[in-house]
């Protein structure tokens, strides 16, 4: 039973980019049907996700990154369950999760949450958002009336709210509030693992960096491990360990922050990171201005999916789709350009 006494770091919490994989994601696929006709027979699948594969350890933050439409939130989505996978497999602290069921994927659902990109439409407007954090403890039985109310002050006091809030409807608060919420509806539970869907988008940059900060210091305070998607760069090299780059459905980089920032080898992440803007107004960088639009994940190109668009492309990247794989230690590409 929990209450808010049993607030504390979890077990293995000092664990670092050095420690073992917390999840697993192999060879990941999500397609949505297309369907049309009288009798909306499948006309065609949309490849949101296709044969991704990574690996996220425990107490570290992992960056996803790339343009809408890259399938970042869909794998999010997929390894949670949240919407079936079309294939692959996901393992969390060993267990297969797609294999879960009963009490099995009850217990997985309290230790893997997320935050919602959009904070207001996640949460019901004819509830408290006390209630609104109680409602997980309640669904998994933890705690009676009295306990599940302390445990809800102390979420909140953890990102920053009041008491008082907790009896507050979701109308009454501020963009940046209403994220808190959110923050603190996952935190709950004290999952192990949170899903951050890109939680930071809508807000103003002031707000960012208060939301960027409660995320760091949660994860300090409690051994958490993040799965950070975002569009914004510089809000990605801020709070991740790793970085994992995504175009049309695969992954197409994966490194160290530093040395992604340092050393981007792939040339969309190259593109990615020249369009990131400097506070210096002397600083003129050299821009990689890309053509044309992501192309439809309908009918994706042949090859690799980046060569309608890449400056450097060659006839073979038309042809062949490269291998995603070690560059350098640690640096995974996908390439024809990276021997």
């Amino acid at each position: 039973m929990t209450t808010a006494m049993d607030w504390k770091v979890n077990d293995g919490a000092a664990a670092t980019k050095d420690g073992a994989n917390l999840v697993e994601i192999k060879n990941l696929y999500k397609y949505f049907p297309v369907r049309g006709g009288l009798l909306q027979r499948i006309v065609a699948w949309v490849q949101a996700v296709d044969n991704v594969s990574f690996a996220i350890k425990e107490g570290e933050t992992l960056g996803m990154v790339g343009e809408s439409g890259c399938g970042k939130t869909t794998v999010g989505r997929t390894l949670l369950r949240l919407v079936p996978a079309t294939a692959g497999q996901v393992s969390f602290e060993g267990q297969d999760v797609f294999k879960a069921n009963g009490r099995e994927l009850k217990l997985l659902r309290r230790n893997m949450q997320i935050i919602f990109q959009d904070p207001y439409s996640s949460l019901d407007p004819r509830m408290p958002v006390g209630e609104s954090i109680a409602e997980g403890l309640l669904v998994h039985g933890m705690g009676n009336r009295q306990e599940r109310f302390e445990t809800v002050i102390n979420t909140l006091r953890k990102v920053g709210l009041q008491d008082y809030h907790a009896r507050r409807y979701p109308h009454e608060f501020s963009g940046g509030q209403r994220q808190r919420i959110g923050i603190a509806r996952a935190l709950a539970l004290r999952p192990k693992f949170i899903v951050c869907d890109e939680p930071v988008s809508a807000l103003d940059v002031s707000i960012q960096a208060q939301v960027l900060n409660i995320l760091k210091e949660l994860q300090r305070e409690f051994g958490l491990t993040y799965l950070f998607i975002a569009h914004n760069l510089s809000v990605v090299e801020h709070i991740s360990d790793r970085v994992a780059v995504m175009y049309l459905g695969k992954m197409v980089e994966l490194a160290d922050r530093d040395e992604l920032y340092r050393n981007p080898l792939h040339p969309y992440t190259q593109a990615l990171l020249s369009a990131i803007p400097m506070p210096d107004p002397n600083y003129k960088p050299d821009r990689v201005i890309l053509k044309g639009d992501v192309p439809s994940p309908l009918r994706p190109p042949s090859g690799c999916r980046f060569h309608p668009r890449c400056p450097v492309a060659f006839k073979h990247c038309a042809e062949q789709e490269p291998d995603f794989k070690e560059a350098s230690p640690g640096h995974l590409v996908a390439c024809w350009r990276v021997a």
